[in-house]
């Protein structure tokens, strides 16, 4: 699926957040409520981490409204990096609360603390994994539909909070089975494995901010256009770069030095046309035309 309009763009982006604010405003009241009726510190964690995901909703709406203005005169390719500053910023927030959650776990096994929650909290644990898990993946999907990589930084956001209530769903049932310290270790783990995704976000943001060329198959794909266009001689100096959910594509096509100015720039028109069929992303192309030297010297 193709997506061109920045308004559509825009409305997807906004839909699917406000309705992870709903979730998150929901899950974070009921882990704070039931942590504290049944003293449980791994749901009121939880609950801190759903309060995380909060923040980082409204970043993402910060974000995609700001880098989805138009272009200006001091920002003439527009304010696409803006959007890649939000998904490393969600990053850091995720390096921050795995980091506090591994801590925090470890001080509490350190201490010898031993829980036992009772049946609550597994209730509360499976709906919180069930609907983050459910956002998940349509947040993805709409990232990918999108290109938007705070979107995206945002889905895996939604998995790490997932992956918390599980870790405590767990260390929940582990708690009935008589293991103190089963939460506290399936916390551990989980933190880990949200420094993983955290490191990935924050990689791929850094590439962005240096800007970093399409992926391969997306430059295969320009590519094979390009080849296969008989209004051409060749085609040298592809240059490709992200800026947020865009993609800058600019390529040198040589041509017959006879043909009229219109032609020329009809022929780069229709190679527009036909990279843009070939790429569902939001794009920003330049065919520079040049005549054909080797067919100026042919008598």
């Amino acid at each position: 699926m193709q997506l061109q309009s920045i308004d559509e763009r825009q409305k997807k982006i906004r839909s699917i957040t406000l309705w992870g604010v709903l979730l998150n405003v929901i899950l974070m009241v009921l882990k704070f409520v039931s942590g504290i009726l049944i003293t449980s510190s791994a749901l009121i964690a939880d609950g801190v981490h759903s309060l995380s995901d909060l923040a980082t909703d409204f970043v993402v709406l910060i974000g995609a409204r700001l880098s989805n203005r138009p272009a200006d005169k001091t920002h003439p390719y527009g304010h696409g990096k803006l959007d890649t500053i939000a998904s490393i910023l969600i990053a850091i927030v995720l390096f921050a609360i795995s980091f506090g959650l591994i801590w925090s776990a470890g001080l509490s096994i350190y201490q010898r603390k031993h829980n036992y929650p009772g049946y609550m909290i597994l209730v509360v644990a499976f709906v919180s994994v069930v609907s983050k898990e459910i956002l998940f993946f349509i947040t993805r999907r709409i990232s990918r539909i999108t290109q938007s990589t705070v979107l995206y930084a945002n889905a895996w956001h939604h998995r790490s909070d997932s992956l918390s209530s599980f870790a405590v769903l767990i260390g929940g049932v582990a708690s009935l089975l008589g293991w103190g310290h089963a939460d506290q270790v399936a916390t551990i783990v989980v933190g880990f494995m949200i420094i993983g995704v955290a490191g990935k976000i924050f990689f791929d943001g850094l590439l962005e901010l240096s800007e970093h060329s399409a992926d391969s198959d997306s430059i295969q794909k320009i590519e094979d256009v390009l080849s296969i266009e008989k209004d051409i001689s060749s085609w040298h100096a592809l240059r490709t770069r992200k800026l947020g959910a865009e993609l800058f594509i600019d390529v040198h096509v040589l041509v017959d030095p006879a043909l009229s100015v219109q032609k020329s720039h009809d022929i780069s028109m229709k190679i527009e046309g036909k990279i843009k069929k070939e790429l569902s992303k939001p794009l920003n192309i330049l065919v520079h035309i040049e005549p054909d030297i080797e067919k100026m010297r042919k008598p």
